[in-house]
């Protein structure tokens, strides 16, 4: 498919920013377009929502999320195996934010959302609770958690759900209540809906940038093989992305097939440790 022309690159450009050229995160979504044609097209087609997201941001640490979408999006699209698009009704409903059709594989329910606390301060997986009521029940549900740190590895999901399901065994109901659901089997019917949990560090280097966590209860698990290169994705590197100056580049996703998940434990290390199965280092 023919590029867009410049000028047709920077007339969406001033479409998205309301014409505000001065608006900061017009030079990081010039050079998004401009290194990828796929995004463009994907922009180009949501341009009114990515416009009104940005438009509707009301102080800097939503203006971030908004990012964050957007640079999930450029690099998921990175991979050809990917279409993605907005979810329909997202914003009536409070749905998921993406749909993701991986090549030969069912669509995903893709919900991004940024952490706003350090990991360290967290001991119930982030924002994987609050999340859960938007998961639909049809389809394979993937969130995705943005951090800051040094790696994927600093937000321990895999202890902050067991601290959840730890609270819905003891039947907790005023826990739950407190943070909207109706009480501890609410809570487990809409854990059963999420199929995965992907951390995204962006500052971080190679492997360290992201991981997966599975959930072996789903009632309808993510694509492996989508999963996978979800990560490989979030893994890549982008140093043609006007970023942040202290981001470091990382290097190229991992396609020795070294990642592996859930049940599927594959090699061990040496030293006689074993990982825990559901996450992909």
């Amino acid at each position: 498919m023919p590029r867009m022309p410049a000028a047709s690159r920077d007339r969406l450009i001033d479409h998205l920013v309301g014409g505000n050229l001065s608006h900061p995160l017009t030079d990081e979504l010039s050079s998004m377009l401009a290194s990828s044609s796929r995004f463009l097209r994907f922009a180009d087609a949501h341009r009114d929502k990515i416009r009104k997201k940005l438009r509707t941001a009301g102080d800097a640490e939503a203006l971030t999320d908004v990012r964050t979408e957007l640079r999930v999006a450029h690099l998921l699209l990175g991979d050809r195996r990917f279409e993605l698009a907005f979810e329909e009704g997202a914003a009536r409903s409070g749905g998921p934010d993406f749909a993701v059709r991986y090549r030969g594989a069912r669509p995903v329910a893709c919900e991004v959302t940024r952490m706003r606390r350090p990991p360290s301060e967290v001991r119930d997986a982030g924002p994987v609770l609050t999340k859960l009521r938007q998961l639909r029940p049809s389809i394979p549900n993937v969130l995705i958690i943005a951090i800051d740190g040094q790696g994927a590895e600093e937000l321990d999901v895999e202890g902050g759900v067991r601290w959840l399901r730890q609270r819905a065994d003891a039947k907790d109901e005023a826990f739950f209540v407190r943070h909207g659901f109706t009480g501890a089997h609410d809570f487990y019917a809409r854990f059963l809906r999420l199929g995965a949990v992907i951390t995204w560090c962006e500052g971080a280097a190679g492997e360290a940038s992201a991981s997966a966590w599975t959930n072996r209860s789903t009632r309808i698990a993510v694509p492996e093989r989508a999963l996978r290169a979800m990560v490989a994705a979030l893994r890549c590197p982008a140093s043609h992305v006007v970023g942040a100056a202290e981001r470091r580049t990382r290097p190229a996703a991992d396609r020795a097939g070294r990642a592996w998940i859930g049940s599927h434990p594959g090699p061990q290390p040496s030293d006689g440790t074993r990982r825990p199965h559901g996450v992909i280092p």
